[in-house]
């Protein structure tokens, strides 16, 4: 019973020693994770209140008062603050390998996968932080969801996993990085790219043919469309939700095991 119980426990044990590490680090290093939750906090701000009027103007046609756009713009802007979040661990776990200390882990009697889920928790804690201010803003400016206590568990539910996924990616891709710098550039495809060639500050029925094309079959634009369903009302296609959730899983199981397959790279199993 002691051997099954310390089997059990150790895993967990040592998750939550790599999960205060990280922790500790962001408080120590305070600028990417400042920037995590700065960023969206901005962006909402920037769009909602600057930009807010003119986009809804163009959006109804003239009549800005038809269209609600903070409304629509928030759902968009959650995503962004995930898809921002994905720096700090990535740039985090890179300097882990390139300093030394992943191999002086692995000399350690640990469990292999907790250094590498401490990050992922610590990122997905930090990301947490950053949506509920984003939905504090929006609110102040003028954000008014109708979603029931269901709607907002779903809606959750939808953002901690692509937290999830996209964390394990980011983590995967800083392991290929050679720098730290260099980590930093290689997830500014999740991190820009993504969020802005999707339905977060436009319907797709205002695009461009070829970016309209891109932003319809990209991952983000069925999560953001189940987002705005959930916290507004809005319409949606009956399998979009399902597609949202099927992104998420798929992005995080080849996240989590690209990124074990980097971490064990070169290591005895």
């Amino acid at each position: 019973m002691t051997e099954m119980s310390t089997v059990t426990i150790r895993p967990m044990a040592d998750t939550g020693t790599m999960l205060r590490r990280t922790l500790r680090h962001a408080q120590r290093y305070p600028g990417l994770s400042l920037g995590a939750l700065g960023m969206p906090v901005i962006m909402i701000l920037l769009f909602g209140l600057v930009f807010g009027d003119t986009f809804a103007a163009g959006l109804s046609g003239g009549a800005a008062q038809e269209f609600d756009y903070i409304d629509f713009l928030t759902p968009g802007i959650l995503l962004m603050s995930i898809a921002s979040g994905t720096m700090s661990p990535a740039v985090a776990v890179c300097m882990d390998m390139t300093e030394g200390i992943v191999a002086r882990f692995r000399t350690m009697a640990i469990f292999r996968p907790a250094v590498l889920t401490g990050h992922v928790l610590g990122n997905v804690i930090v990301t947490i932080v950053s949506l509920a201010l984003v939905v504090g803003f929006a609110v102040l400016i003028g954000f008014r969801p109708n979603a029931s206590v269901g709607d907002w568990l779903l809606a959750s539910l939808l953002l901690i996993g692509l937290t999830i996924g996209l964390t394990w990616f980011a983590i995967a891709l800083g392991l290929t990085s050679k720098t730290p710098e260099g980590a930093s550039n290689v997830v500014l495809p999740i991190s820009l790219l993504l969020p802005f060639l999707s339905n977060t500050f436009i319907p797709l029925e205002a695009m461009p043919g070829g970016i309209r094309w891109f932003a319809e079959y990209q991952p983000f634009t069925p999560i953001i469309d189940s987002l705005r369903h959930l916290l507004i009302g809005t319409p949606v296609d009956s399998g979009s939700g399902w597609l949202a959730a099927a992104w998420c899983v798929a992005i995080a199981v080849v996240g989590y095991f690209w990124a074990q397959k980097n971490y064990n790279k070169g290591t005895v199993a």
